[in-house]
């Protein structure tokens, strides 16, 4: 018995030291590889165009006529007839009123029954004095008027001109200027040429009025405004910039680009302005090429040699 217990207690101490050896040995914590992403500021990017620069001031043209004819009554009595009407062409010499004299209009009838060879009717023809357009209009049939009042008005249709508000201050760049286009408030676009100044300049506004006369097969009614272009300065073959790529100090006394060097360095460059639109900046120095690759966005407050991410 003592040998069967010996046994056993052997080979219980070997399964022992076999259990032990074939646990796995735990392995070391491999250290994580750290993933590195590119820092720097969001921007997108432009580059330098080459063309023809204006600066140009937009200015206001009314439509106007400049000669209107008063069609007046020469004797008292009442309107028997009345051909005008408001807004309609009239031609030179076509009959616009028939006035009945008030004397024809008491004694007429008596006249002639006393002799019928009178023939005494009392009727005076009014006739339009020159061609245009009625714009207004004080009577109807039947109205008493009195000898000199005004029965309509009637605009020439040749004194149709355009009248440019000038500021004093822009005159010296209207010789430059004599053939302007005019655009219209429906999109259409008129030539057109300054033929000579009003001799007043507004004592408010200080601006001058100048008379512009266009060739138009179309009726322009009057008081319409058109939008004129005065090219102060032009320049072609220029360099520029979108204006939101220039940058400038508080006071603007001095002006920079941020230029890229590399795919994600950015420099500071400093800049000499030329002439300005809306959206353009013209560069006069440094020399720039149509390739390099300036900042437009994100651009505002880096600091020279920044780090950069473009965006697409």
């Amino acid at each position: 018995m003592k040998i069967y217990s010996s046994i056993i207690r052997t080979v219980f101490f070997v399964c022992i030291l076999v259990a032990c050896k074939s646990e796995p040995a735990k392995k070391e914590a491999e250290p994580k590889e750290e993933k590195t992403e590119a820092t720097g500021t969001p921007v997108t990017i432009t580059a330098p165009e080459k063309g023809s620069m204006s600066d140009v001031v937009e200015l206001n043209a009314v439509s106007a006529f400049l000669l209107k004819s008063s069609v007046k009554a020469n004797a008292n009595g009442y309107l028997q007839v009345v051909n005008a009407q408001l807004g309609k062409y009239v031609s030179k010499g076509q009959e616009l009123f028939v006035i009945k004299t008030k004397e024809a209009q008491s004694l007429g009838n008596t006249i002639n029954a006393l002799d019928s060879s009178l023939h005494f009717e009392g009727v005076i023809h009014i006739k339009s004095p020159g061609n245009g357009y009625i714009t207004q209009l004080n009577y109807r049939a039947g109205d008493y008027i009195q000898d000199g009042e005004q029965l309509a008005t009637i605009t020439d249709t040749k004194s149709f001109v355009f009248l440019l508000d000038l500021p004093y201050e822009l005159k010296p760049y209207l010789p430059n200027n004599n053939e302007l286009q005019l655009k219209l408030p429906d999109g259409t676009f008129l030539d057109g040429h300054v033929d000579a100044a009003m001799p007043t300049v507004d004592a408010v506004s200080q601006t001058q009025n100048y008379i512009i006369k266009v060739n138009s097969e179309k009726q322009i009614p009057e008081n319409l405004i058109a939008k004129v272009s005065l090219v102060k300065k032009a320049k072609i073959n220029t360099t520029s910039l979108p204006k939101s790529a220039v940058l400038s100090n508080e006071t603007q006394t001095e002006f920079w680009i941020m230029k890229l060097i590399d795919s994600v360095t950015a420099v500071k460059v400093p800049v000499q302005k030329g002439l300005e639109t809306i959206s353009s900046v013209e560069i006069l120095s440094p020399a720039l090429s149509v390739s390099d690759k300036i900042l437009l966005t994100g651009n505002y407050g880096l600091t020279d040699t920044a780090k950069v991410i473009i965006i697409k």
